[in-house]
């Protein structure tokens, strides 16, 4: 009897190879399309929902590349730590592009959305197991499936970094962890920005998905020569978004899934009263943030959290190196992952101590699910091998290959 897992000996990473299994896959999402947008619109607005989709099905279709590029060693056996948003995306990026170089991949769900990831495993996972792979969506306990990280080759974490840290505790010396954290991804609106091009990426760097994605900003350097207008400009084009039913698709920002990050939003908001320009109501029976701009002068011990929610914080600075120096501080070396620049002459390195430059862009503008993501900051995404951690943007290819050269 033939096995539906790919063999080793079997496997072939020749362009015809992958090109014949590639192309249904990627049918696959375009024939289920609506049923895969009415579940994640239970937690993306549609807006958010639509990209994902779009974001999804090209990494699926740019995955011969990929492998070609990188050419991973043949995984035995994959644990995901699948996030609690982007579930069509990360279930590609985690489940169905592996399953093309992995025997077996064994996916927990988050707790939170457990139900809507189910879905998506049930609608994508007969099309994988169809052309050779094995994924198996498994929603049990974090301690329970411990046990399958612990017996894998790879484990994809995507969370806190202590966790990850635990979970890195529990793997054999030779087993691969891919941590995937969290960064401020600061946006820097400089004397020279094009405004209304600086403003528009401001708003889609931070309300995305109402603000639900670790790759939204969490704060705003603008120089002083601009700030005033920059503000203004800001809270004009906050009055008119589109508040509602996170499936319409006029709407930009919706009630946020996490209470968790209503919470923290309200309680950003109550501390910082003083810097509110704009918004700053919070209705935690509804889930509801109201979409906020706070602007504050130059504080450089100020490290944000993670919003998760439509608050704009805008900062203004005077020099861009109070910018080099916050990027260099202990807190954001930790979690450096990218600075996007607009119209600053003096920040054009690639690289800003472990934060990424993004000129003239933003981080969904330059995110790509083929190529190695985040920045060089260890709790923003770090590999860990054979008892060494390191910082640095991951692809589980990469890793893979790495891996599997001596």
């Amino acid at each position: 009897m033939q096995s539906d897992v790919i063999d080793a000996q079997q496997f072939s990473t020749t362009a015809d190879g992958l090109d014949e299994v590639v192309p249904p896959l990627a049918g696959a999402l375009l024939d289920r399309r609506s049923e895969l947008m009415s579940v994640l619109t239970r937690v993306a607005t549609r807006q958010a929902a639509e990209d994902e989709f779009f974001r999804s099905l090209r990494a699926l279709s740019g995955a011969p590349w990929e492998i070609l590029r990188n050419s991973p060693g043949r995984l035995r056996r994959l644990a995901t730590f699948l996030p609690s948003n982007n579930l069509l995306y990360s279930y590609v990026l985690f489940g169905v592009i592996p399953s093309l170089y992995t025997d077996e991949i064994r996916i927990r769900p988050s707790a939170r959305v457990a139900r809507s990831a189910m879905a998506v495993h049930e609608i994508l996972g007969p099309a994988v197991r169809a052309h050779g792979g094995l994924v198996e969506m498994a929603p049990v306990s974090q301690r329970a499936f411990l046990a399958d990280c612990a017996s894998s080759d790879a484990v994809v974490f995507t969370g806190q970094p202590e966790n990850a840290a635990d979970v890195a505790a529990r793997l054999p010396d030779d087993a691969l962890l891919l941590a995937f954290g969290s960064g401020p991804n600061p946006v820097v609106v400089g004397p020279e920005a094009d405004l209304d091009e600086a403003c528009r990426s401001v708003l889609a760097a931070r309300l995305y998905n109402s603000g639900q994605d670790c790759l939204c900003t969490d704060i705003v350097f603008v120089h002083r020569s601009v700030a005033g207008e920059v503000v203004t400009r800001l809270a004009d084009s906050l009055a008119d978004v589109r508040i509602g039913d996170r499936r319409a698709a006029s709407t930009r920002v919706a009630p946020l899934v996490y209470p968790d990050a209503v919470d923290g939003a309200a309680a950003f908001l109550a501390v910082h009263r003083q810097s509110v320009v704009r918004g700053g109501g919070v209705d935690t029976l509804r889930g509801a943030v109201e979409p906020s701009l706070l602007h504050m002068p130059w504080q450089g011990a100020l490290h944000p959290p993670e919003f998760f929610s439509p608050v704009v914080l805008t900062m203004e600075y005077e020099h861009a190196g109070q910018i080099r120096q916050w990027l260099h501080s202990p807190e954001e070396t930790a979690r450096g992952m990218y600075v996007s620049v607009f119209g600053e002459p003096a920040l054009t390195q690639t690289r800003i101590s472990t934060s990424v430059v993004c000129q003239e862009r933003i981080t969904f503008d330059v995110e790509d699910g083929n190529r190695p993501f985040g920045g060089y900051g260890p709790r923003a995404s770090g590999v860990r091998r054979m008892g060494k951690a390191a910082g640095r943007p991951l692809l589980l290819s990469a890793e893979a290959g790495r891996r599997a050269r001596p």
